[in-house]
């Protein structure tokens, strides 16, 4: 099983903050543990040794009841002590303490003579009070001749002393390395959100705010280079738009002065066939023309606003219905969404003309909203293209074999119509729809993604 990295920058980094604070800290526990403390305690025990030395020598020197008084005063038993139970819930410094008094215990054996053994007897759990009442040291020394064991009040050293603020001062510490990364990475953050911001604008046709150049020189840099790229690209738009205002009124302007020759060249009334298939190859090239005008702009200058999808469904079937061609409607309940009236209009348009021409039967339309997405298909029982050749004619200037029967297109239909919905934050598709025939699916966002 794969560790699942943190995806986010910002994650990231703080993981790896919070994982280098840790390391560090538990490095130098370990150093103050072995090269602070554990000396310190060594020493300890040494001064500790000798004073039960000294103790031992005087309790042997002393006559025999006087020296069992004396050591009856300090607990003195002759069996070793029990061990006492150890707390079944030990608190996070059980560890640190049980590793000092290890170390004391095993520095203090080592200084004594073989004779005296030494025992921490742990108390009841629960217990408060000093340390004879909770933990006591034993050791065992001789009174009259016998050995006798006796508990020694214990010396700070031997605690756990300075452990708890160490522990507590390296929490500390921890917790304000990764806050303190926590808000540089913010800060690092929201030029780049800003950025995908921008991109996010220029995606949908919008002209972002120049991006800040402070800050870091990588993200300075970044943002340099996307405004740089911003102002190429209105720059490269506004000269395609002085471009295609050019081919329009340049080949548009002799067409109608072809047109008014051709009519003035033949007397009124007068019937000429070549007139008549030059007039409708004139009307061919101005559909083309305009086919490659509507490609080339697809409303990206249009103002998204609110509309009611259904109305605008609803007005174009009617439109059509006048044309001759009836379509069926079931309209859903869809709420008010934000497009471009004029391109939203184009796209089910090319959607419900490519029916009429290609579907002839079955014309239908329908709608619906699942979630945060509102459908629109358009339908038809037509059967001459599959679903997977109408993927592949999104393509500009990709034409299907039923097309060789109808005159004038580009192949540039329905790579309009996906360019508008992808303008629109959504997508097309094409499916079989039950029962024969296919259905043209457009999937719009209700609403947009924060920009």
């Amino acid at each position: 099983m794969r560790l699942a990295l943190p995806r986010s920058l910002l994650a990231r980094n703080i993981a790896l903050l919070v994982a280098l604070v840790a390391l560090t800290q538990v490095s130098s526990l370990t150093v103050l543990l072995h090269f602070v403390q554990r000396p310190h305690i060594e020493r300890a025990a040494i001064i500790f040794s000798d004073y039960v030395k000294t103790l031992d020598r005087v309790f042997a020197a002393m006559p025999a009841e006087e020296g069992r008084a004396a050591a009856a005063r300090l607990g003195g038993q002759a069996q070793p002590p029990e061990q006492g139970v150890q707390e079944p819930h030990p608190s996070p410094l059980h560890f640190f303490r049980t590793y000092q008094r290890d170390v004391f215990m095993e520095a203090l054996q080592r200084y004594l003579p073989a004779d005296m053994a030494v025992r921490w007897q742990a108390g009841q759990p629960g217990t408060t009070g000093t340390t004879g009442e909770r933990e006591q040291l034993w050791i065992r020394v001789h009174v009259a001749g016998a050995p006798r064991w006796i508990a020694l009040p214990m010396t700070e050293d031997a605690q756990a002393s300075g452990v708890a603020t160490a522990l507590v001062l390296s929490a500390a510490f921890a917790l304000l390395a990764a806050l303190t990364g926590y808000l540089i990475q913010l800060h690092i953050n929201r030029p780049l959100q800003d950025l995908a911001r921008a991109a996010r604008h220029v995606s949908a046709g919008e002209a972002p705010v120049p991006l800040p150049t402070t800050g870091p020189t990588e993200i300075s840099q970044v943002s340099c280079a996307f405004n740089q790229m911003t102002q190429a690209l209105q720059q490269a738009e506004a000269t395609r738009a002085l471009m295609l205002a050019g081919v329009s009124h340049d080949i548009r302007t002799p067409l109608t002065k072809l047109r008014l020759a051709m009519a003035m060249s033949i007397p009124r009334g007068a019937a000429n066939p070549f007139v008549a298939s030059a007039e409708g190859y004139l009307d061919q090239i101005d559909t083309i023309l305009q086919q490659f005008m509507d490609y080339a702009g697809s409303g990206e200058r249009e103002v998204p606003q609110p509309g009611d999808l259904n109305a605008l469904v609803s007005q174009l079937a009617a439109d059509f219905a006048g044309l001759g061609h009836e379509f069926a409607l079931s309209l859903g309940d869809v709420p008010a969404l934000s497009f471009r009236p004029v391109s939203l209009m184009r796209l089910l348009m090319n959607l419900m003309q490519n029916a009429v021409v290609y579907g002839r039967t079955g014309l239908f339309v329908r709608t619906w909203a699942e979630g945060n997405t509102a459908y629109a298909a358009v339908c038809d029982r037509g059967n001459a293209i599959t679903a997977q050749e109408l993927e592949q004619l999104k393509a500009p200037f990709s034409r299907g074999s039923n097309a060789r029967s109808h005159s004038g297109g580009t192949g540039l239909g329905l790579a309009i119509v996906e360019r508008i919905a992808r303008l629109h934050g959504g997508s097309l598709q094409f499916r079989a729809r039950e029962g024969g025939g296919l259905e043209a699916v457009v999937a719009l966002p209700l609403h947009r993604p924060s920009s």
